[in-house]
């Protein structure tokens, strides 16, 4: 039996975040780093993950900022290349990027563009997929001669489970990746490796607060059972856990983080509301 380090609960392993450049894909690498990882943090915005890697070396943290487009298979190869050429294994992959700017023209499928669709697919689900297919031989790897191997967690959406007027393709998409994580979970479990997905609600980064709409906050905030709507934070220590050996018999799950909003009867008639009147 293999001994943990309570202190440390990541030490010795290396950890990739997509979307790391902030919200939370930034606070995820923060958190894995504390804990021990090693963590590579890969964005199309390099910048800003840069300085979120600088934070942890700061810290005594091990970190490395890579630029990834998710709509392109070369530089997700390269990504993951990078993460095992520098620091010599990987254990977790965090699929937490996606494509958000699409805004009001994910809308519903009477008037949505194809471009909007296609776009949506080619990064929240092939970009994953593409990242756990070049990630998996290495996580594989991981587990050989150990009870525990590697791990991947899978960023979806609350959207996921429910129907909406709004986000038609977004939520289509992490649907699918919800189905991609059992897929690996099934045809890779016997191999040492374990696959699980978080579903996010409505989560308050930075970004989100400085461009949600006071009033699709407030619909949120009367839907969501807790007293506050989710941080960054609360995201990443959802798939901390997942990440760790604490999980190891956790597999083909989907971890909801979302206040309890998916929990009950949704009233859409606001949302219905707000789309109607263009805000």
């Amino acid at each position: 039996m293999e001994t943990r380090n309570i202190f440390n609960p990541l030490a010795n392993k290396v950890a990739i975040v997509t979307g790391a450049a902030g919200g939370i894909g930034a606070a995820t690498a923060i958190l894995l780093a504390e804990r021990g990882a090693a963590v590579v943090l890969a964005d199309i915005a390099l910048e800003p993950a840069q300085a979120v890697a600088a934070r942890i070396t700061d810290i005594g943290g091990r970190a490395l900022a890579v630029r990834l487009d998710l709509a392109d298979e070369a530089s997700i190869r390269a990504l993951i290349e990078t993460a095992v050429g520098t620091f010599g294994r990987l254990d977790i992959l965090d699929n937490n990027a996606a494509d958000l700017s699409m805004g009001l023209r994910d809308a519903d499928i009477e008037t949505m563009d194809l471009e909007v669709w296609d776009r949506t697919f080619t990064v929240n689900l092939r970009g994953t997929m593409l990242a756990c297919k070049h990630a998996l031989p290495h996580l594989v790897k991981a587990g050989e001669g150990r009870e525990v191997g590697g791990v991947i967690i899978n960023t979806a959406s609350n959207l996921a489970l429910q129907g909406h007027i709004i986000q038609a393709a977004y939520s289509a998409s992490k649907a699918a990746v919800i189905q991609l994580t059992r897929s690996i979970a099934a045809s890779h479990g016997k191999r040492g490796v374990r696959c699980n997905a978080v579903l996010p609600g409505l989560t308050l980064s930075a970004a989100a607060l400085e461009n949600l709409p006071a009033r699709l906050r407030e619909i949120v905030e009367s839907e969501t059972l807790t007293p506050y709507l989710g941080r960054p934070e609360d995201l990443a220590h959802a798939v901390a856990y997942l990440a760790s050996d604490e999980a190891r018999y956790v597999t083909g799950q989907c971890l909801v983080v979302d206040g309890g909003t998916s929990t009950h009867v949704p009233g859409i008639a606001p949302f219905r509301a707000m789309v109607a009147e263009g805000l």
